[in-house]
């Protein structure tokens, strides 16, 4: 009567296919908080509720982009890679520099829960803070987080020392940064994904890398997840990954099972979830 299901991958797809095959099915509840890897229409359809855990991840979210950004600038992977190789006998000193975090420009595409504390964050290192989303926020808001609306996607990109994109992933997002995008930043900027790999376009993030059309980038997340083994972008010195573990702390993934369990005991029981996707909450 219930599926509790793991975060968005290839491997947790819950398709149109597996829910109509499961007549008694109630409830879907999971660790997530995008829900893109269900059939939200095909269970909201069937009557069938699904429950996703946001909220208690969004600081241990906005930490990860941070981390991403703070490491891709000051390079830490490379860096700790020449301190460890048994080759290294002196330092590199000034031919081993990266980027200047402090009193420098971010840029945050989507300007939600997430984005509002990763700007936070920004403001312990002085930086300016611009922003790019679907709708300005509030002058109050704004004004919390010392941060500028820019409502041309390519306007804010050209400012910006670093790119953090928070987006949520919806037919409208998809492949949203591409060549286009990368062309339009410096060749100096750090792009930063935290959000889904399916907003960006690989192949020309590859090129950008590449070609010098930006310095580095940082992903949490890729399309697919894993990339394949010889997917160019692993060979490039000048990326960072993590493997999707924005929400990968103790007591995050603590408080996520805590929601998911909640949601999958209430569906069970015909009960409101504590934290229910829209589409099927307009069917309950």
């Amino acid at each position: 009567v219930a599926i509790c299901a793991p975060g968005g991958s290839e491997s947790s797809y819950i398709d149109k296919e597996l829910i109509e095959s499961l007549p008694a099915l109630k409830v879907i509840s999971g660790f997530f908080v995008g829900y893109d890897h269900i059939d939200v229409e095909t269970a909201a359809r069937l009557g069938i509720r699904v429950g996703h855990t946001p909220f208690v991840l969004d600081n241990a979210t906005a930490d990860i982009a941070m981390t991403l950004l703070l490491g891709s600038a000051r390079r830490i992977v490379e860096g700790d890679r020449i301190a460890r190789d048994p080759s290294t006998l002196t330092y590199p000193g000034y031919t081993f520099l990266g980027e200047e975090v402090s009193e420098s420009t971010i840029g945050i595409i989507g300007m939600g829960r997430i984005g509002t504390k990763i700007a936070k964050r920004a403001l312990g290192f002085d930086m300016k803070v611009l922003y790019h989303n679907r709708k300005q926020k509030t002058a109050e808001e704004e004004r919390v987080v010392c941060a500028t609306y820019v409502p041309v996607l390519n306007e804010l990109l050209q400012q910006c020392d670093f790119v953090v994109l928070v987006a949520p992933s919806t037919k409208e997002t998809y492949r949203m940064i591409g060549r286009e995008q990368f062309k339009a930043m410096k060749k100096t900027g750090i792009f930063i994904n935290v959000s889904r790999g399916a907003l960006v376009d690989h192949d020309a993030l590859v090129d950008a890398l590449k070609n010098g059309e930006i310095a580095h980038a940082g992903l949490d997340v890729t399309d697919p997840e894993p990339l394949p083994r010889d997917h160019p972008l692993l060979a490039m010195a000048n990326i960072t990954f993590t493997p999707h573990s924005g929400s990968a702390t103790h007591v995050t993934r603590k408080k996520m099972l805590d929601v998911a369990i909640a949601n999958l005991i209430a569906g069970v029981k015909g009960e409101p979830l504590l934290y229910e996707v829209p589409e099927t909450k307009m069917q309950s």
